[in-house]
């Protein structure tokens, strides 16, 4: 059996958990039709899902295409939830990315597409609701060339466009695409200039640039009517089976991208497993930066038809459901640890808020509440100061916000408040400083001498920690105490914010025998730290986005001059006719209010695209933005 783990992207409202719905019908995974109006669908299996009408959990169901298992992974399309997309893409062979007719490019479908590109992921574009009025055909395929960036290959076309006749006819072979296809074979090229290719030929070229994530074959239908699923179907089949071929070793290598409670809250891990495979009463080792654990496999169940699992060993290729890992987290990797490098192509968030509960006294439950939510979504950062124990969260949006406080209402019965979400603000290392508490010193009331040395690091390496003394100078346990105090006290940071991009240096270190202990290194840490740090100096910064901005032409000098306002920095600007495009960077505390001032800008038609762009130095602590 040959097995396809296939991702369903899309922008919000593009028709992706419906296009899920049709493909299970369709292949008879399902007998009955599910619909998100009416919140029987297979994937949106969560109450908030289901009463929201949107996608927030990734979900899997399987269908089967012939010989190839299809194991489809429905994510969410809303950007707050981007966290579940980035899980997603590190176990798919192969997208089915959804555009819709009428609406045509969205900003979260660039940025998906974006992605998918970086890590040469196959992509099908299915073209949905061409049973809509305003749908539309060429203007839409010159849109996908031209605003996604990527070689399309239409494979059918639509007769009665827009209206509820709508039909798919199939092209074969796709007209005027040979030049594009050449572009990336010199022997297709060659063949193409002697006249010799035949139909057979096109389709072949066709599949092989797709699976390697050059072309994009676009495929039109209705997910509501299933006009064009039955060409979609075999378009999965032919194009994208054999994209995602298993590891050639029979070592375990596996990794966690989901994690969910069963009836007796036990936890339970969905784990793609890309070689070896995993049963249950398997002992197993799983992995994350450097910590190693092992524990014993009580349950595995592997994706049968629909929801459906079975009880099995999972194998290479497929995604199971393993119970009994009692510390499994979403991301570890179990059994052979050398992907630990795999890229994070999405940063963690960078907005936070305050949760106050309704009633102080539930404080310790709606913080464990919160832990439980953050363990799956690790991207929900969720810190309680030690001494005020005020409960913050770190987030991407506002609809995430809602959908925790609904959460913990429902489900565990916490009223909440939120405070005004801010963007998170951190520093970094702008010199170096030195510090060293003796034993003998009497300011220094533990056993343990400790200097550390603190300067800045790359942008982007976090901690660097190292060390200027003998690794036997100290028990081991002395140095783990050092590193994890070091780790702790930078996360808080001496004014309250993280410091980011540090190099700390173990320069001293003594001892008594056998009076000193791990404790005494773990309390004199942050002294020495925080004044290594104040020697060295940190300056504060401010998350910013990429701004990317598509505008009518006669309104780029007020944009511009509003996006310049807001403590935007303008990168480039390109006028093609009556179009201009507009890319700079903004504070991530004025996107939103930019992002609802540019249709006033623009007259309605301007379009934005936003991305994470990293820190930056803070310009100034109160910007104004005119209204």
């Amino acid at each position: 059996m040959e097995y396809l783990n296939l991702g369903i992207l899309a922008h919000v409202d593009a028709g992706k958990t419906s296009l899920t719905e049709r493909l299970l019908h369709h292949t008879g995974a399902i007998g009955t039709l599910g619909r998100v109006d009416t919140g029987d669908t297979r994937t949106d299996t969560m109450e908030l899902e289901r009463r929201r009408g949107i996608t927030i959990r990734s979900a899997v169901v399987s269908f089967r295409v012939g010989d190839l298992r299809v194991n489809l992974i429905d994510t969410p399309g809303h950007p707050d939830f981007i966290a579940e997309v980035e899980r997603a893409l590190r176990v798919l062979d192969g997208v089915v990315l959804v555009v819709s007719a009428v609406e045509g490019v969205q900003a979260q479908t660039r940025v998906l597409m974006r992605a998918l590109e970086r890590l040469r992921i196959p992509v099908l574009i299915f073209v949905n609701k061409i049973d809509r009025a305003g749908a539309r055909y060429d203007g839409l395929l010159s849109d996908l060339s031209e605003r996604l960036g990527v070689a399309c290959v239409p494979m059918s076309e639509v007769d009665d466009m827009g209206t509820a006749t709508a039909k798919v006819r199939p092209l074969s072979p796709p007209a005027g695409q040979a030049e594009q296809l050449a572009e990336h074979s010199d022997a297709f090229l060659t063949a193409y200039l002697e006249d010799t290719l035949t139909a057979e030929d096109y389709r072949a070229e066709i599949v092989r640039q797709t699976r390697r994530g050059v072309v994009s074959p676009i495929f039109f239908g209705s997910a509501r009517s299933g006009e064009g699923i039955d060409g979609l179907t075999s378009g999965i089949r032919e194009f994208l089976a054999g994209a995602g071929k298993p590891v050639p070793d029979d070592r375990l290598r596996a990794t966690v991208f989901k994690i969910e409670r069963g009836r007796a809250h036990e936890k339970i891990a969905y784990v793609r497993v890309f070689s070896g495979e995993i049963g249950a009463r398997d002992h197993v080792r799983f992995h994350r930066r450097g910590l190693t654990k092992e524990a014993k496999v009580s349950a595995v169940r592997v994706f049968e038809l629909g929801d459906e699992t079975v009880e099995a060993r999972a194998r290479a290729g497929q995604i199971a459901k393993v119970a009994g890992l009692k510390e499994i987290r979403i991301g570890d990797l179990i059994g052979v640890p050398e992907d630990e490098g795999a890229a994070t192509q999405f940063p963690p968030p960078a907005l936070e808020t305050v949760v106050t509960p309704a009633l102080p006294a539930q404080t310790p439950a709606v913080f464990a509440a919160l832990q439980e939510l953050a363990e799956q979504d690790p991207l929900i950062t969720v810190r309680q100061d030690d001494e005020t124990r005020r409960i913050s969260v770190r987030l991407y949006g506002e609809v995430q916000k809602e959908i925790i406080a609904e959460t913990l209402a429902a489900q565990h019965g916490l009223d909440v408040d939120f405070s005004l979400t801010r963007p998170v603000l951190v520093e970094r290392p702008i010199g170096t400083g030195h510090s060293v508490w003796f034993i003998t010193e009497k300011r220094n009331p533990y056993f343990a001498t400790l200097g550390l040395r603190v300067g800045p690091g790359a942008p982007g390496s976090g901690l660097t920690f190292g060390l200027d003394v003998e690794l036997g100078s100290l028990p081991l346990a002395f140095h783990k105490a050092i590193e994890e105090t070091v780790d702790a006290t930078l996360r808080r940071g001496p004014s309250g914010r993280e410091v980011i991009d540090c190099v700390v240096t173990v320069t001293h270190t003594g001892y008594f025998s056998p009076v000193s202990a791990a404790g005494d290194f773990r309390k004199v840490t942050p002294f020495v730290l925080a004044e290594a740090l104040r020697e060295a100096g940190t300056e504060v910064l401010e998350p910013v986005s990429r701004v990317e901005l598509e505008l009518p032409a006669g309104t780029l000098p007020a944009t511009l001059s509003r996006l310049v306002e807001g403590g935007g920095l303008v990168t480039g600007s390109v006028v093609r006719g009556d179009r201009a495009e507009l890319t700079g960077v903004l504070p991530l505390g004025e996107v939103a209010r930019f992002d609802q001032q540019l249709p006033g800008l623009t007259h309605g038609e301007g379009l934005m695209i936003t991305e994470p762009a990293g820190y930056r130095p803070r310009v100034s602590p109160n910007r104004p933005m005119p209204g």
